[in-house]
């Protein structure tokens, strides 16, 4: 026998094969007297170019003479294995063939390290479909001989002693372009380099994606802008938009949509057997880069498996699914790489490669398709927490949401406006993006008149949420126009003692009270009070609400005592039907201390606010919006009651996580820079003062406009600081 000797053949390298940190790694494993490593396990998402990676470390290893033996098995069968493995005893060591297991066996034997022989081996098993099959076949450890697998499964049965597993990614972004620009060069194509990046982040950077737009794109004759107008199409499934099966490139044997349907289907034969196709069918609406996990273990999901459980024969089908048989079915997908599951990170627990989300939506029927859509809706909404104390969960469950309305097209809307799609944008708000929620009211109100039209329930909800957060970002004014052309609407079409009509009236007078007009707002109050507990009840939640605005705006107009004496009174009465520990609750009890401060017990508010602030955190959370509001109010009255310096460190302290949570624009972060100058002044720096005014004055203009109130309050501060500084030019602006 003359060495070096190989059995079976390598794949041929692909086009443009790109020489990934992957291949390097493999190529710098030791041979020698020292490996710990014997195995290494190639594993990694369908498509990712895991054979690839194999193949072309083994002919490196092969052409560098650093090999006496290179054995390449398809293993996608036990029977495949012994097969591969008898083939190379025939051919080295001149084995029967009529006795396959025999002679797979006398090669693994012949594997083993001897004292007397050396030689350097490499046995890859391509593809493998699951651990089992090697159960017996697994080449030895030796110091002269490595295996190479590569497979889906990330089973523990692949680690462990001697065996690495070695994950395989997508292509980095650099690399996924380099990739376009080579396989279309070679076909004397040049594409802009942004159409080229946007295309492959249009595919997610999957090796295999890759190759097969590059392959379609230049039998069809296409540019690559067009390409991606068409893959972007909903009316056209992945297939359509991929080779057929003669134009596959690279030798490939399927197209990427069908490139996982094996592995999904091994993965429903796991146990619990029959959720992980469910499963993956409901994560395929949601977000690829990160599912929460409360989502996928809420009641509706678990409803959803429960639904579409195939139970094995003989077996009935169980009355619900518990959470621990959700997370095994997210294993099992987890353990086939169709997800990447991550229990640790609890907002992105679950990861789903976009186009594999594409191939599993693709062959749902419409009916079933809309069915799932609002199943995911029922799931995001049942996981979303009334107080969002946890700032991360909420902004993975808004973009769970935007992905979810793309794929849902008209099922959000049919038979009604899901809720949460009102709920999205509330979150929004809430969370200090209040600019983002009018955007996002604007949009929602423009399409639930385009499904549901001009009348209905859902899109007068839309427009009155979009009059309030107008209001909220600043636009007072536009606000109270908009609620009154809503308000119209609602009394001709629900009635003028419909809750939604009552709410508008609410508002709209908070408004014009926010717009200056106080008195006014008052009165209108007092009316919409009156009817509010005629209505709903003194004890209902909005009746409360009212009469917290309605105090607020008493104090406003002059009366801080009796402001004070209505919020002891709500505060007594939200106890009773909320608990102290409501949002709404902890609310009165600030604007009780803060009414007390204005009323001249500076003291006594700070005390107040203290207290309050600790249960505000408690409950809330450290960066709900009301939690920084009070620790606003507590500052002030910390200056106001002669500590400046802890009050001047209160607000930087305060300013650096409004910037963080709210961004430098919202308005509360403004009204804390205004706080913070003035003390500047108050401690001495006037000319500091002025300057920071002359910075806020200019952000004021531009984000509120020159005419709302605050844009006046800071030009009247600037005006008194440079005054103060000696500018003696300087006419001071009525207040």
């Amino acid at each position: 026998m003359t060495w070096p000797q190989q059995a079976g053949v390598l794949p041929r390298q692909a086009h443009c094969f790109q020489d990934r940190a992957t291949a390097q790694l493999l190529e710098h494993a030791s041979y020698g007297v020292d490996t710990v490593v014997h195995t290494q396990v190639l594993t990694g998402f369908g498509g990712v170019g895991k054979s690839q990676l194999a193949a072309h470390h083994a002919r490196t290893l092969w052409q560098a003479g650093k090999l006496d033996l290179l054995v390449w098995v398809t293993a996608v069968t036990r029977d495949a294995v012994v097969t591969g493995y008898a083939q190379a005893a025939v051919e080295i060591l001149g084995a029967d063939p009529t006795n396959p297991e025999t002679a797979a066996r006398t090669f693994l034997a012949w594997l083993e390290p001897k004292p007397s022989t050396v030689r350097r081996w490499l046995v890859v098993l391509d593809d493998l479909a699951d651990p089992a099959d090697l159960r017996n076949l697994w080449p030895p450890d030796s110091t002269h001989g490595r295996t190479l697998i590569t497979t889906r499964r990330r089973d523990a049965a692949l680690t462990g002693n001697s065996r690495q597993l070695v994950p395989v990614g997508l292509f980095t972004d650099d690399e996924a372009t380099a990739y376009l620009t080579a396989a279309l060069a070679a076909h004397d194509r040049h594409e802009p380099t942004d159409q080229l990046s946007g295309l492959a982040n249009d595919v997610g950077n999957l090796p295999l994606a890759l190759s097969q737009a590059a392959a379609y794109l230049l039998d069809v004759g296409l540019d690559c802008a067009t390409y991606r107008h068409r893959l972007t199409d909903r009316a056209r499934t992945l297939t359509d938009v991929l080779p057929d099966r003669s134009g596959l490139p690279d030798d490939q044997a399927t197209n990427v949509a069908a490139t996982w349907s094996l592995s999904i289907e091994c993965a429903d034969q796991l146990p619990p057997a029959g959720l992980a196709r469910p499963m993956l069918q409901l994560a395929a609406m949601l977000d690829p880069n990160g599912i929460p996990a409360a989502v996928l273990a809420s009641p509706p999901a678990l409803n959803h498996l429960a639904q579409h459980h195939n139970a094995a024969p003989g077996q009935t089908h169980p009355d619900e699914i518990t959470d621990a048989e959700a997370t095994q079915a997210l294993r099992a997908l987890n353990r086939l790489s169709l997800i990447d599951h991550n229990p640790s990170s609890p907002h992105h627990t679950v990861r789903v490669h976009q186009l594999l989300q594409r191939a599993v939506r693709d062959p749902l029927p419409a009916d079933q398709h809309g069915r799932l859509a609002r199943t995911a809706a029922d799931a995001l909404m049942a996981a979303w927490p009334e107080v969002e104390r946890d700032t991360s969960l909420a902004q993975a469950l808004r973009a769970n949401t935007e992905v979810l309305t793309l794929h849902a097209e008209d099922a959000l809307y049919q038979p009604d406006a899901h809720l949460v799609l009102a709920r999205t944008g509330r979150s929004l708000g809430e969370a200090g993006q209040t600019t983002a929620a009018v955007h996002y009211f604007q949009q929602l109100a423009t399409d639930t008149q385009h499904h549901l039209g001009h009348d209905h329930l859902n899109t007068l909800t839309a427009r009155h949420h979009l009059a309030y957060w107008r209001g909220d970002a600043g636009d007072v004014a536009g606000a109270a126009a908009a609620l009154e052309d809503v308000l119209a609407d609602m009394d001709r079409i629900q009635g003028p003692d419909h809750p939604g009509t009552l709410i508008a009236r609410h508002e709209l007078a908070g408004f014009r009270g926010d717009a200056g007009d106080v008195a006014g707002a008052a009165a209108a109050l007092e009316d919409v009070l009156a009817d509010m507990e005629r209505v709903l009840g003194p004890d209902h939640l909005n009746t409360l609400i009212a009469r917290h605005d309605l105090a607020g705006f008493r104090g406003q107009a002059g009366d801080v005592a009796g402001a004070a004496a209505a919020f002891e009174q709500l505060l007594a009465d939200r106890k009773r039907v909320l608990g102290p520990d409501h949002p709404d609750t902890l609310y009165a009890r600030h604007s009780l201390a803060s009414f007390r401060g204005d009323a001249g017990d500076v003291a006594g508010a700070a005390a107040a606010l203290e207290d309050l602030l600790a249960d505000i955190e408690r409950v809330l959370g450290p960066d709900h919006l009301n939690t920084l509001i009070a620790r606003h109010r507590l500052a002030g009255f910390r200056g106001q009651a002669g500590d400046v310096a802890g009050a001047a460190a209160a607000f930087e302290q305060l300013l650096a996580d409004r910037k963080r949570v709210l961004g430098p624009d919202h308005p509360g972060t403004l009204a804390t820079r205004h706080s913070l100058a003035n003390l500047r002044g108050d401690a001495g720096d006037v000319a500091g003062a002025a300057a920071a005014f002359e910075q806020l004055l200019a952000d004021r203009k531009r984000v509120l406009g020159p005419d709302h109130p605050d844009t006046l309050y800071a030009r009247n501060r600037l005006a008194h600081w440079r005054r103060a500084a000696g500018d003696a030019s300087v006419h001071q602006p009525p207040d």
